[in-house]
């Protein structure tokens, strides 16, 4: 008598790995789905930027919308008044960053962002940041304005100019200087006329980034389905008895 034992595999239902993949699986491809989405959103704000950027005035810009990050080019004057941004720290230096008013020849008064400056010894000296006289043009790109971090206290109000403050929040500098749009300007290079520090880093999250996350993503998706129906296949034994007399 002969007692042949086979092995094969067959698909066995494992609801606790069922389960785990249900719950993980419409997630990372959610992830996926949301990155290409901010590619896709990039890419066109990255357009956008390229063909306004190109001889449009301010009032122009400011009508068409002022988006974060868009190039903005602007001649006018600056003004008196600048403020200090408070606790801005470069190469482990304390300093601040300077905001000053800005009049163009054309269009609403706009915050320009001049760039990081180092703070004197002692906190009873503020630093000299009178702005160049005359009438300049300006590059740079649109920026969102100082606001204070969420349960912070308010700024001291002072009388005196340049003033020192923590945030600036776009209603309180147009209690100052009145019709200020919604955004500042960001010079784009230490080289601008009346520019300090100006070495702003880049936005580096471009299309190019969150289609490499989509993509890894999207691959621990088909990893986890892989890995999935493979564990779902079990060895079950079959008995064949051939009895050879």
């Amino acid at each position: 008598m002969t007692e042949t034992k086979q092995h094969a595999r067959k698909w066995q239902l494992n609801w606790r790995l069922m389960v785990f993949t249900g719950a993980f699986l419409p997630l990372l491809i959610g992830l996926g789905i949301w990155q290409l989405n901010r590619a896709a959103e990039k890419q066109v704000l990255i357009e956008q930027w390229q063909q306004e950027a190109q001889n449009l005035d301010w009032p122009e810009q400011v009508a068409s919308g002022l988006d974060n990050g868009r190039p903005v080019t602007i001649t006018g004057l600056f003004g008196e008044r600048s403020w200090l941004l408070d606790n801005r720290t470069r190469d482990g230096i304390a300093g601040y960053e300077v905001l000053t008013a800005f009049y163009p020849l054309q269009g609403p008064a706009v915050l320009v962002n001049r760039g990081w400056v180092a703070a004197p010894r002692t906190r009873d000296r503020l630093p000299v940041v009178s702005p160049p006289k005359g009438v300049f043009k300006l590059t740079g790109r649109l920026s969102s304005y100082p606001e204070p971090p969420l349960l912070s206290g308010e700024s001291a109000v002072s009388d005196s100019w340049p003033r020192r403050v923590q945030a600036l929040p776009g209603d309180v500098a147009r209690e100052d200087v009145p019709g200020l749009p919604s955004a500042i300007i960001r010079l784009s290079g230490s080289e601008q006329p009346g520019a300090y520090r100006a070495d702003w880093e880049p936005d580096l999250m471009g299309p190019q980034t969150h289609y490499g996350y989509a993509t890894q993503w999207f691959a621990l998706a088909v990893v986890l389905t892989i890995l999935s129906v493979v564990a779902s296949y079990r060895k079950t034994g079959t008995n064949n008895d051939n009895d050879n007399g």
